[in-house]
C-alpha cells in the first residue's frame, strides 16, 4: 500500500518514526514534508497531506504538535476526512464509521508506540459503509 505522510516542525520526528516503520512494514511512502525540524507552518503541509490523498486516493498520515491543527487543515480540503487519534479504538472507528482518510497524530500528546499501533490499526480496518455512508454523503454536501 502506498501512504502519503507530511508533518509541521513539531511532528517531524514522529513522522519520520513512523515513516520507517510504513517501510519496514512494506508499505510504499509518498513524504510530502518538511524534511527537517526547522520552524515551519501545519497548513502547508496539511494541505499538501491532502490534495496528495485525494489525487492518488491513498490514505495518510499528517502529524503537528497536537494533530489538531493538521487535522484542521487537511479537513479544509473538500472530500478528505482527517482526525486525531489518540488510541487504537479511536484509530479503528474513524475508519468504520467516519471513512477518515488521514491519520492525525499530535508528537507532544502520544507516544511512537502508541502512534505506531494506531496508525497500524488506521491502515488494516474497512469502511462498513451502510448507515456510515449516510453520514459520509451528509458531510459531503456541507
Amino acid at each position: 500500500m502506498k501512504v502519503v505522510v507530511g508533518s509541521d516542525h513539531a511532528g517531524y520526528s514522529l513522522k519520520e518514526h513512523l515513516k520507517a516503520k510504513l517501510l519496514e512494514w512494506g508499505h510504499e511512502v509518498d513524504d510530502v514534508g518538511t524534511h527537517s525540524a526547522e520552524s515551519t507552518d501545519y497548513p502547508d503541509w496539511g494541505k499538501k497531506v491532502a490534495d496528495a490523498v485525494l489525487g492518488f486516493q491513498i490514505p495518510g498520515l499528517a502529524v503537528c504538535g497536537t494533530g489538531i491543527g493538521i487535522s484542521i487543515a487537511c479537513n479544509r480540503v473538500h472530500g478528505v476526512r482527517a482526525a486525531v487519534v489518540h488510541d487504537e479504538t479511536s484509530a479503528r472507528l474513524t475508519r468504520m464509521h467516519n471513512n477518515a482518510n488521514i491519520v492525525c497524530f499530535g508528537e507532544r500528546l502520544i507516544g511512537p508506540l502508541v502512534a505506531e499501533k494506531c496508525l497500524e490499526v488506521f491502515l488494516s480496518t474497512e469502511f462498513e459503509g451502510g448507515r456510515h455512508q449516510r453520514r459520509i454523503d451528509k458531510l459531503d454536501k456541507i
